[in-house]
């Protein structure tokens, strides 16, 4: 046994535990409207924060002193306040930037109120379902993508597409597969107001916040979301068909990729947008960003595929290739990557 390994390994996983904690109170802060109450109000006092947020301040204090400790906001000892800086609250306190970070906190917690549930599917091989998570898990997505979309969907994943923009500037009918909160249906339609668009989900209560998000966007009249199932008949035929991150969450995503063919106008296209993944194991081991991913695909992707009977059980790893021979599997003549982010791959098919 070679001792020096033994206690690298120990420090890696005491690490993560210390991580696993941390989020916890990034958690707590995120939910509490600490974090919020202290971007850009300079010096603070525990006595201060907890009458601005109506909190109790011996909590307060505390939780003051181990953000302080992990180095997540300063502290001065002559006055004994706590500050946090501009760029950590462009991290904790605002979600309207591409460095927000406090969602995937709310995201964690979530998941950890699943752990005995997954745990039970682990020996029973059976799934379990989006709807049957904490609450925290659906806001906490949606803000998480939410940063992601706003920088990247008008502005490069739709302009890779061949002919799309145009299209959509033109006016044409787009159809949303699995939109949950309605983020990106909404973001597309307040960039193209000449189209109209439509967002499906099997979550009942996303699809509701999705229609209270679209009528305080002001763009209700021109989108609609509805309760659906991914390989149900959507009506009509569509010019662009999305899928973000959603297809391999899917209970058959063979069929629900076959039924987007089937319902593509002439010279209409699909859009899948799916996170980073390699071919290979070996070529995603040690990456950060692909860990975060699988871990997802343990704790969501993947039971939820197998909560609809899944034929594949893809999960959010399943490589370009696999992702690739699907779609031509499902009919789809012309299959390319438009796309390859550090985040997401974006591919566009054809009939």
């Amino acid at each position: 046994m070679d001792t020096a390994k033994i206690e690298e390994f120990a420090m890696k996983i005491a690490m993560e535990g210390l991580g696993s904690s941390l989020t916890l109170q990034t958690h707590l802060g995120d939910r509490l409207g600490l974090f919020r109450a202290m971007a850009g109000a300079g010096p603070v006092t525990s006595h201060e924060l907890a009458d601005r947020t109506g909190l109790s301040e011996r909590y307060v204090r505390e939780w003051l002193q181990t953000q302080a400790i992990a180095e997540h906001i300063g502290y001065d000892p002559a006055t004994r306040s706590f500050e946090l800086p501009d760029e950590h609250a462009l991290v904790l306190a605002d979600d309207t930037t591409i460095a927000a970070r406090a969602s995937e906190s709310q995201v964690q917690a979530a998941s950890w109120k699943s752990a005995d549930q997954l745990a039970e599917a682990f020996r029973s091989g059976d799934g379990v379902a989006w709807h049957r998570h904490d609450d925290n898990l659906f806001g906490g997505v949606s803000r998480f993508f939410g940063p992601l979309y706003r920088f990247s969907l008008v502005d490069h994943w739709l302009p890779a597409l061949e002919g799309v923009t145009e299209r959509l500037t033109a006016g044409a009918r787009v159809l949303d597969v699995g939109c949950g909160l309605g983020t990106s249906t909404i973001l597309m339609a307040e960039a193209f107001p000449a189209s109209r668009f439509e967002g499906v989900d099997y979550h009942e209560a996303s699809i509701e916040d999705a229609r209270q998000a679209a009528k305080a966007a002001g763009v209700d009249a021109r989108v609609h979301f509805h309760v659906s199932d991914s390989t149900e008949e959507q009506g009509g035929t569509w010019d662009l068909i999305c899928f973000f991150d959603a297809l391999h969450d899917m209970g058959d995503p063979l069929e629900a990729a076959r039924r987007a063919r089937e319902s593509l106008a002439d010279g209409g296209t699909v859009l899948l947008v799916e996170p980073i993944a390699a071919d290979r194991l070996e070529d995603s081991i040690g990456s950060p960003i692909a860990a975060a991913y699988s871990a997802a695909s343990v704790m969501l992707c993947l039971p939820h595929g197998l909560s609809e009977g899944a034929r594949l059980g893809l999960g959010n790893q399943a490589g370009p290739a696999r992702i690739e021979a699907l779609l031509r599997e499902a009919g789809f003549s012309r299959v390319r990557l438009a796309l390859s982010t550090d985040y997401n791959l974006v591919f566009e098919a054809r009939a």
